[in-house]
């Protein structure tokens, strides 16, 4: 008898998608750093009730995107170095050893698609999704978005970095490949820390 099935992926919840939405809304200004807003006024936009929005919002808070604030609905809160380096510092933990794992198994032809499409975020994904553990991979992807939109970077550089990661890819070279990795989010951490007034990531 054949082994049994794989589970499914659990469907993202309204709420889920909910939390999507707002992120998405914080990071191309709809929703502003320091505005405040209701819950009422986010589900009418939304077009959804106010129960997953609460939801969605709860979620948030925990991440340290957004306070709850008594009487006077949830208030979006600045990102700031520290929390830059939080998500950098998870990153490296994650991710580095993902790309020494994803070596002789990552899709390298979907690699080079990715770059040549200019989605870093999707070269990234691929990498941490060759590494076999879906878990890991919707927590990268949780901690991406942490941060609310992609880090600002010279394009080249980063494109060199990507670059270096994937040469090391389709070399199968694991620690090559883990070192690139390692540079690259500790070059891209320093970077968007530096812009809000931080130090180096740790790591």
């Amino acid at each position: 008898m054949s082994g049994p099935l794989e589970p499914l992926a659990a469907p993202q919840t309204l709420a889920a998608h909910t939390r999507r939405a707002v992120l998405a809304a914080i990071a191309d200004g709809r929703l502003e750093p320091g505005g405040r807003y209701s819950v009422a006024q986010l589900a009418e936009q939304l077009g959804i009730s106010r129960t997953p929005v609460r939801e969605a919002l709860l979620v948030l808070e925990r991440e340290g995107r957004v306070r709850f604030e008594r009487n006077k609905g949830v208030r979006v809160l600045e990102t700031t170095a520290a929390d830059i380096a939080e998500v950098f510092e998870l990153r490296l933990l994650l991710e580095v050893p993902a790309a020494a794992r994803a070596c002789g198994v990552v899709d390298t032809e979907a690699l080079k698609a990715a770059l040549g499409a200019g989605d870093g975020e999707r070269f990234h994904e691929l990498i941490v999704l060759a590494a076999g553990n879906r878990r890991l991979a919707a927590i990268v992807a949780g901690l991406r978005e942490a941060l609310g939109g992609p880090a600002t970077r010279d394009a080249q550089e980063a494109a060199a970095e990507h670059h270096a990661i994937l040469a090391a890819l389709e070399a199968g070279d694991a620690d090559r490949a883990a070192a690139a990795m390692r540079y690259h989010l500790r070059r891209t951490g320093d970077l968007l820390a530096a812009q809000y007034g931080g130090g180096a990531t740790p790591g």
